[in-house]
């Protein structure tokens, strides 16, 4: 299994970028995400971008592989990873939603 890690852009050259997430810096290839500017977060894999992020996507994927962290240091209380979540009823996907197709229109 493979785990995206989010990375901030410190600088881009052409088809790679210096990145920096979760403690580490890190040449990632641009290829699959296209020009980016310094400052912008990339959702990265193996050494490649695989997509643009605002911000906030960057927090939430952290938040969720600090609880993995906490997790495997026997932690048991996880609300403080998905505070997003905490109080919410979980929605369905449209496309699992009896009568509705992935689209969102009705069967």
């Amino acid at each position: 299994m493979c785990l995206g890690i989010p990375m901030q852009v410190i600088e881009a050259n052409g088809f790679n970028a210096l990145c920096e997430g979760r403690g580490r810096r890190e040449t990632v290839s641009l290829l699959l995400v296209g020009d980016v500017t310094p400052g912008q977060w990339l959702h990265t894999a193996l050494g490649t971008a695989r997509e643009v992020l605002d911000a906030e996507q960057a927090a939430q994927i952290n938040a969720g592989l600090d609880a993995l962290e906490a997790a495997a240091a026997g932690a048991t209380d996880f609300d403080c990873h998905f505070a997003d979540l905490v109080g919410r009823e979980p929605a369905l996907p449209v496309g699992l939603i009896p009568g509705r197709v992935q689209d969102g229109s009705k069967r």
